[in-house]
């Protein structure tokens, strides 16, 4: 039995995320699990990157982000799963910020999206593979059409 999903979206890719969030929702109603949902932001504050920015832009970006993660929620699942559902925003490399929180979180479950994959993914690999390879708890991948 599942007790707490984690579900990664990317919030700048809203139309292709909505099946993974409706999913996500649906696995965890189907067994009372928590949900958790959460996107990941560049860090910002890294030694070589972080001389090009303003050293607010990484709280500002977080803080965009959770706003714009809110707004995801709300329009595809609705104001009550907004409400009921924990919002988190990382900040790093994709793949390790979702691994490091499922297992910070004691996730039973990753529900992650999948792009149809570039050649180049075949060579470097995708995050959803990476966070598949490597998760030490079981990983629902949902396709893209």
């Amino acid at each position: 039995m599942t007790k707490s999903i984690l579900c990664a979206v990317d919030i700048s890719q809203t139309s292709s995320e909505e099946e993974v969030l409706k999913t996500a929702a649906k696995l965890a109603e189907l067994d009372g699990a928590s949900l958790d949902i959460v996107t990941v932001v560049p860090n910002f504050g890294m030694n070589l990157v972080g001389t090009y920015f303003d050293e607010n832009f990484q709280k500002q970006a977080v803080k965009e982000a959770k706003e714009r993660l809110h707004e995801m929620v709300t329009s595809v699942l609705g104001a009550k799963w907004d409400e009921k559902v924990r919002h988190i925003v990382a900040a790093g490399s994709i793949y390790e910020e979702i691994l490091q929180l499922a297992d910070q979180t004691n996730a039973d479950l990753i529900v992650i999206g999948a792009h149809k994959p570039d050649l180049k993914d075949y060579l470097l690999g995708p995050n959803s593979a990476r966070v598949v390879r490597h998760s030490t708890c079981s990983v629902y991948v949902v396709r893209e059409n």
